[in-house]
């Protein structure tokens, strides 16, 4: 089914659409809601490409549906006009740029990972990550949960249940638990807007029934990624950095493909590479299976974001009013977020192994408070250098 959200003749080709999104791929920095605000600068109010309403409604829908916010709006915005070629081409421009440039980060991380003067910036780097994280978990928090007052607290109080739940269960065990996301998605959606078939159950509809490592990997391997990535890529919920808890729990505790810093090393490489942030999932899969596990980690994190958004777009219009599949979302979103600080804390338990990593996230927190124009590869390029001269000299 095609989308009709207008009956006008798109202004811009394909090709032009989708070489915007090649450049943003490789230029976009600052975390997806910058790359959010880039689209709607450059494609609503200086190109007028695509209407406010239009703007809208695939905001709307990547705050919804589970996917990285900023992939999933440019997906959308592919389809408006071009539909699923539209869609397809948009995403894959958008993310192979960056997807080219942690492999090659991979690569020089493979074969100098273990030098001294690498370990130094990474000693820098991995604490100012501390504090990237930690700053956009408070912003998730009030953003996505409620504002820190006694009032919007006591409103929201059944999500900051579920957010303190899911963060205590994060610091406790040190994993991520998906169905616990999942229950306080139903919990909530049962609470404030129970959809028709739960006041009916009898009509339940049916469908809710080598040197490098280029090469290095086996197939069991392969398998495994695949099918850890789709999960994890199945319920990141807004912002990139929500994929982070789940990525710890699998990659460091359950399969144990990477040790601590190491994944906070694969975390700081998406800090300073642009595009999407959950990128990250491909110099992962590099370090655990070379250049396939790269590949596969990538495409099974992005596949569930791309189904997640051509499929519902045809209908969305009407999916977005439906007051259940919104409580459902924010019932996930919080307990989503409250993993993602017990993650925080977690991490940085480990990262944070003395005074200096303890004042460079401090200072990292405090600059992105006060300084409005500072971006996260500026803190990262200033933490690698303070690393450096802390190590070694």
């Amino acid at each position: 089914m095609e989308l009709n959200t207008t009956t006008t003749k798109p202004v811009y080709s394909l090709k032009q659409l989708v070489l915007y999104f090649l450049q943003l791929g490789y230029s976009g920095f600052g975390g997806p809601v910058a790359l959010v605000g880039y689209m709607q600068r450059d494609l609503v109010e200086k190109r007028k490409w695509i209407s406010e309403e239009e703007y809208k409604e695939g905001l709307a829908l990547a705050q919804l549906a589970p996917g990285p916010l900023a992939a999933q709006l440019g997906i959308y915005i592919g389809f408006v006009h071009y539909g699923v070629l539209g869609a397809t081409l948009v995403g894959l421009a958008f993310v192979i740029p960056s997807f080219l440039m942690v492999v090659v980060l991979g690569i020089v991380y493979k074969l100098y990972g273990g030098i001294s003067w690498m370990q130094a910036v990474f000693y820098g780097v991995g604490a100012a990550v501390i504090g990237i994280i930690g700053m956009s978990s408070y912003k998730l928090t009030t953003k996505s949960v409620s504002k820190f007052s006694w009032k919007a607290i006591q409103e929201k109080w059944i999500l900051w249940l579920f957010y303190l739940v899911a963060l205590a269960i994060t610091v406790i065990t040190q994993t991520e638990e998906v169905l616990l996301f999942v229950a306080a998605g139903f919990i909530y959606m049962i609470i404030k807007a129970p959809p028709a078939w739960l006041k009916k159950p009898q009509a339940l509809p049916s469908f809710l029934l080598t040197g490098i490592g280029f090469w290095d990997y086996s197939s069991s391997t392969l398998i495994q990624i695949a099918w850890f990535f789709t999960k994890a890529g199945a319920f990141v919920f807004g912002s990139g950095l929500a994929i982070v808890p789940f990525l710890h729990g699998g990659v460091v505790t359950e399969y144990g493909w990477l040790n601590e810093h190491q994944f906070v090393d694969a975390v700081a490489v998406a800090m300073i590479t642009p595009g999407p942030v959950v990128i990250t999932v491909g110099f992962i899969g590099y370090l655990v299976a070379g250049f396939p596990g790269a590949c596969v980690a990538a495409l099974a994190t992005f596949l569930p974001c791309y189904l997640f958004t051509v499929i519902p777009a045809p209908y969305f219009k009407k999916i977005a009013k439906n007051a259940s599949i919104k409580a459902f979302v924010d019932g996930i979103t919080a307990a989503v977020i409250g993993a993602l600080v017990g993650a925080v804390v977690v991490i940085a338990m480990r990262s944070i192994v003395d005074i200096p990593t303890a004042a460079i996230a401090v200072a990292t927190v405090l600059a992105l408070l006060y300084i409005k124009k500072i971006q996260e590869p500026q803190i990262i390029l200033v933490a690698a250098i303070l690393g450096v001269l802390l190590k070694l000299l």
